[in-house]
């Protein structure tokens, strides 16, 4: 699952298919998540920091610095860890950290970042933004059916299951984009 594309600037998402869930955890987990929920709350002041500070270094030297990169990275690979476990892609309680966990959240630094881009990015995300209001709408549903699934057979419906890790692919595209990570414009895809 930890394989990062050949590509810079392409963000690999996947989740692991999992041959049998937990029907126990259907009820806790949210309960279980506490604590995640409390660093992960903890994340928004930092990423407005690293995002004022690479917006003006991208300007500057056309480039997002490596350690503000490598950071912004890990917060997002640890929010989407937590958001596979909490949507019952997973049933393994994820790391507190940047640790093992049967998902792919990679991407190569790109070497360069463009200056202009970062003057009209947020206004070339809103399109992504109102298509992925729609589609989380729609894997909501997919989301309390693949539930009602889980509890009565012990596994995901494939079908549901494939559906969501779309949904979040997508909006983890998106998220990498805004987050100024990437030049490459995310796909209006579920692939």
């Amino acid at each position: 699952m930890g394989m990062v594309p050949v590509r810079p600037g392409v963000l690999h998402f996947d989740v692991a298919y999992p041959e049998r869930s937990s029907r126990l955890l259907l009820f806790v987990r949210w309960f279980l998540a506490i604590p995640h929920f409390i660093i992960v709350a903890l994340f928004g002041p930092v990423l407005s920091v690293v995002g004022f500070l690479a917006w003006w270094a991208i300007l500057i030297t056309g480039q997002f610095p490596e350690g503000l990169w490598s950071l912004t990275m890990a917060l997002l690979r640890w929010e989407a860890r937590v958001q596979v476990y909490l949507y019952c892609l997973r049933d393994e309680y994820p790391p507190f950290g940047d640790e093992a966990y049967p998902i792919a959240f990679a991407m190569n630094r790109p070497a360069r970042q463009s200056r202009l881009l970062i003057f009209v990015r947020w206004l070339l995300v809103i399109p992504h933004v109102f298509c992925l209001a729609f589609v989380g709408l729609a894997a909501s549903v997919a989301f309390f059916l693949m539930w009602w699934g889980i509890l009565f057979t012990g596994r995901p419906p494939r079908g549901l299951f494939d559906f969501i890790v779309g949904t979040y692919r997508w909006g983890a595209r998106v998220a990498v984009y805004g987050a100024m990570l990437t030049d490459v414009y995310p796909p209006f895809s579920l692939e």
